[in-house]
């Protein structure tokens, strides 16, 4: 890229400079044959008005000397008849001279040999009496031609000199840039997500560099959320599985109890494990389909299942109520997950009786999980902490969150956490 700018701008001036020169050396070379020209019958106007008055008394002509540019070329006086009187030039006079000598044009020209002669005639009343003949050599003109080319020549160079090299200064700012977005695309598809794209202050190079950073931090954060979101499952994927287990351990206990029942209930917790995985792969997709009504009645009984299967084991109860709950819009799968860490937190770390308590709080629906455990104090129950608390409730409240909704610990002491989730709007 950097060499193609370089080539086509040097191209462009080199063109334009082609289109410029021709003509202007076209128009040099008229103008210095019109000069030489002019400096000629000049010299040659001057020499007949010196010699008029000569020729017309009969005295021999004096031809005066050439000043100015005039210098360079020569004047003779010539007779009628084509001899040389006075001054420079050859004996005897050629088809100029003799065209002059006819008296039928003021001023003659033309090429003779390797000079450039003009040609006047001396006149006494309509009688030439002589003429003056003024010559320059060719090669002088083509010599101040060839020299002025020359200088529009070495000034083209220049031009074109210049444009390269602002060519290159112009191709370095415009392509460092770029090649610089490059080595940061190229990080960030290594897996640099700090990487970052240079400020050039040219705004379309700025426009590609700024996309570049938002696309960078964008893919950063999803990963970070990604990885996140696959520690926090992979925990609470231990809660059907602690609940299988414990009901295979009380099943091996127990060699009196009914092996089929053991199975059954085996069963249901793998169902229940299978659920788990489709809910959090389902939670785990960017797009999620639209928010539905929620089922509160099915979801409770899976609620009731699950707690049962927990706490069975542990000789503890478990009770779920209903205070005139309202209607909520929010994702089965979400709402199931959050309600499973908080039965988990309650059959792992507490006490007694877990009780489920669906309510109406104004605008919101309310499900309050609470057991007959120790108070928290002044823990911060989602902070990650020894014990395991903090990783299940985090994603318990960002799956809440992600569903327009809060969870919060809304009495420390017995421990009672509560899903708050915003109450659908009616049609």
């Amino acid at each position: 890229m950097r060499r193609r700018i370089i080539s086509l701008t040097v191209l462009a001036a080199l063109v334009a400079t082609v289109l410029f020169a021709l003509p202007l050396g076209v128009a040099v070379m008229r103008y210095y044959r019109d000069d030489t020209t002019s400096d000629l019958e000049r010299a040659a106007d001057a020499a007949a008005l010196a010699v008029t008055h000569q020729l017309t008394a009969g005295l021999p002509p004096v031809v005066p000397p050439l000043d100015g540019d005039e210098a360079e070329g020569t004047v003779g006086v010539y007779a009628p008849d084509g001899r040389l009187l006075a001054g420079q030039g050859p004996a005897v006079g050629g088809a100029i001279e003799r065209e002059a000598a006819r008296a039928t044009q003021d001023v003659v020209t033309g090429r003779q040999g390797d000079e450039l002669v003009l040609a006047v005639p001396v006149v006494n009343g309509a009688r030439a009496i002589g003429v003056v003949r003024a010559a320059l050599p060719v090669s002088d003109l083509y010599l101040r031609i060839g020299l002025t080319w020359l200088t529009m020549a070495a000034l083209a160079v220049a031009a074109i000199g210049a444009s390269w090299l602002m060519a290159r200064r112009s191709t370095n700012r415009l392509v460092r840039p770029l090649e610089e977005l490059a080595a940061a695309a190229e990080r960030l598809g290594d897996g640099d997500f700090t990487a970052r794209g240079p400020r050039a202050g040219i705004a379309e190079i700025d426009q590609v560099g700024e996309a570049l950073d938002a696309t960078a931090t964008r893919i950063g954060e999803t990963l970070e959320r990604e990885r996140a979101f696959s520690a926090e499952a992979s925990h609470q994927l231990r809660t059907p599985l602690t609940g299988l287990r414990l009901q295979l351990e009380a099943a091996l206990e127990t060699p009196g109890s009914d092996p089929h029942a053991a199975i059954r209930a085996g069963i249901a917790s793998a169902d229940r494990l299978e659920r788990t995985i489709e809910d959090l792969l389902a939670l785990g997709r960017e797009r999620r389909a639209p928010r539905a009504e929620l089922a509160l009645d099915v979801l409770l009984e899976e609620v009731r299942q699950a707690g049962e299967a927990l706490l069975a084991p542990h000789g503890r109860k478990m009770r779920i109520t209903r205070e005139d709950p309202p209607p909520a819009r929010a994702a089965a799968a979400a709402v199931r997950q959050v309600l499973g860490v908080l039965l988990d937190n309650a059959a792992t770390h507490g006490r007694g009786t877990v009780t489920v308590l669906a309510r109406d709080a104004g605008d919101a629906l309310a499900i309050d999980v609470a057991d007959e455990g120790p108070g928290l104090g002044e823990t911060d129950p989602f902070a990650t902490a020894t014990g395991g608390h903090g990783i299940g409730l985090r994603l318990a409240r960002s799956l809440a969150e992600a569903e327009g909704g809060r969870l919060r610990l809304s009495l420390p002491s017995p421990p009672t956490f509560t899903l708050l989730l915003p109450a659908a709007t009616p049609p």
